[in-house]
């Protein structure tokens, strides 16, 4: 690098990468039925980890706002409870209870990550922006229009993630989760193409939180508030850009202080496809059980075993799983575990809990039953092996399988089957045998949540596509408000 390159003031256009996003958020046009029908189940599936999220103390205490009594009349509200909160807030709030129990969609690539964590930054501005516009007789979002900046989000996030690994870096995902909430928060706000590339810029400045909290020995609940962190801050970066706050045109491509140099030792991002709606077409859903998602189909191999080892738990010898090298890096973990996000993060804990009880829900991460001595003692039996198959067809564009295996051998020299899956429940592949289970889930966090009445309003709602899409957002979620 010379020294001319590093004192030159001349501002350069802004880099290519963040023009592109802003020109697909400002411009693409989406005529995909099948994205608009996923992102509608993708809504109702977040917003049923919402409610779920709601049973859980330690997820509730971390609501509301920031500061103690700083509640917004006319705000964003919080879904399934009373709070009223600045789009910021609030966009941690929601993204915070979507995420909290690790049960909302996935995409798996060279980078992981959850796309309607996305959500937690466009429910609260579109909520926040169409209750002011029915105050002041201007133009309201509707739930499709949410649903069009979920496609878009999604697409964001998950294009990125094709082929570039943050991980490997040591940032944790959420990282996109900012970049994809930014520039749709922007373009909702009104924001101009140019505004878009400011906000973005910010994104990048910031850089990443480490991926610390979700890895031994210091795995912890941030896991599970880190995406709601990230909306929050994306609105931040909205807000100030509409409001004229400068950017920084080569964020990413600066010698020696941008992204590119900093964090990926000078290398620029790759990418697999334009933007378009291919991420939502192929989203995967956790339907079944709150779990990791590269343990998904372990845990359903594990239910299958149920019956043949249940009854025979002091005989097992060893068990053997199979799984991708993903799998191996995020959730092979030995020895002892502190808490809920280390449990939900530990493949040998999903499959000992399903082989045990035939069952895997988020009340089995916690501590009562993890107290019972029959799951370490499980674990204790258990090895995890890289198998490359599972590896090549999860990096296969046209399956993006996540396969696992389990075998089951006993002290008498007997053994169970090899049990394969590669497609969760929540694959494209498995749509038609998925989306009625997703309905169930969506149903029974509503039920759990509210009185028989409103229930019934919300369901009615959401099971008519026509009407839904064309409801005001503010509507909407007037029917998830609970004091």
């Amino acid at each position: 690098m010379s020294m001319q390159a590093t004192r030159d003031a001349t501002r350069p256009a802004p880099d290519p990468e963040m023009i592109a996003i802003a020109d697909y958020v400002s411009d693409y046009r989406i005529d995909s039925p099948e994205a608009w029908d996923t992102a509608r189940h993708m809504l109702l599936d977040s917003l049923a980890c919402a409610l779920l999220a709601l049973r859980h103390p330690a997820c509730v205490e971390r609501l509301g706002p920031l500061v103690p009594g700083a509640i917004l009349a006319g705000g964003a509200r919080v879904p399934g409870t009373g709070y009223e909160l600045d789009p910021a807030q609030a966009a941690f709030n929601i993204g915070a209870l979507i995420r909290w129990l690790d049960f909302n969609d996935t995409w798996l690539a060279a980078e992981w990550g959850h796309p309607s964590d996305n959500l937690g930054a466009i429910l609260a501005v579109a909520d926040y922006l169409s209750r002011k516009a029915e105050r002041e007789g201007g133009k309201q979002f509707t739930v499709r229009d949410v649903l069009g900046w979920a496609i878009k989000a999604h697409e964001i996030q998950g294009c990125y993630a094709l082929r570039n690994s943050f991980n490997r870096s040591g940032l944790d995902h959420v990282i996109l989760v900012r970049l994809a909430s930014t520039a749709v928060a922007t373009a909702m706000l009104g924001g101009s193409r140019a505004q878009i590339v400011d906000a973005i810029s910010h994104c990048w400045i910031d850089n990443g939180p480490l991926r610390t909290y979700r890895h031994a020995p210091n795995t912890g609940p941030r896991k599970s508030w880190a995406a709601g962190d990230a909306c929050r801050r994306a609105v931040v970066h909205a807000l100030s850009a509409v409001r004229g706050e400068g950017g920084y045109p080569s964020a990413l491509s600066a010698k020696t202080w941008g992204f590119y140099d900093v964090v990926r030792s000078g290398q620029p991002f790759v990418f697999e496809r334009p933007f378009a709606s291919y991420v939502m077409e192929n989203i995967l859903f956790k339907i079944s059980f709150p779990a990791e998602f590269h343990a998904q189909t372990a845990v359903e191999c594990a239910l299958a075993l149920h019956p043949q080892v249940a009854n025979r738990l002091d005989a097992i010898q060893s068990i053997a799983i199979g799984t991708q090298q993903a799998g191996m890096r995020i959730i092979d973990k030995t020895g002892p575990l502190a808490n809920y996000a280390d449990r939900d993060h530990c493949i040998q804990y999903m499959v000992a809990v399903p082989l045990i009880f035939g069952r895997l829900t988020a009340e089995d991460y916690g501590d009562a039953i993890a107290a019972d001595p029959r799951i370490d003692a499980l674990r204790a039996k258990m090895s995890v092996t890289e198998n490359p198959r599972f590896t090549a067809d999860y990096f296969d564009p046209g399956k993006r399988a996540i396969g696992n295996s389990l075998q089951v051998f006993f002290s008498d020299g007997s053994a169970t089957e090899v049990v394969t899956i590669d497609y969760p429940i929540g694959h494209r592949r498995r749509r038609d045998e998925g989306i009625p289970l997703l309905w169930g889930k969506f149903e029974a966090a509503v039920r759990a949540c509210f009185a028989a009445g409103q229930a019934a309003d919300i369901l009615a709602m959401a099971t008519d596509p026509e009407r839904l899409d064309n409801l005001p957002i503010q509507w909407f979620l007037n029917g998830f408000a609970r004091n």
